[in-house]
């Protein structure tokens, strides 16, 4: 496999991570914003939003590199 598609293959990897991470925390978020009598937590979006997109792309790239290095 030549350097640029194994280039193109690790950004594909990271922005799938992306979107798996995004897909998971958009579960039930509406009920983790707004908590039973009380205002908004802003958190969910400042602290877990990040926290969800950057642990994707670093699981599918930690995956991605077992399977480059067993290959």
């Amino acid at each position: 496999m030549g350097q640029r598609a194994q280039a193109a293959g690790g950004c594909l990897t990271a922005a799938l991570g992306a979107g798996l991470g995004l897909a998971v925390w958009s579960y039930d978020v509406r009920n983790r914003f707004q908590r039973f009598e009380a205002g908004p937590d802003w958190s969910v979006l400042y602290a877990e939003l990040p926290l969800a997109v950057f642990g994707g792309i670093l699981a599918s790239l930690g995956v991605w590199a077992l399977v480059r290095r067993g290959g």
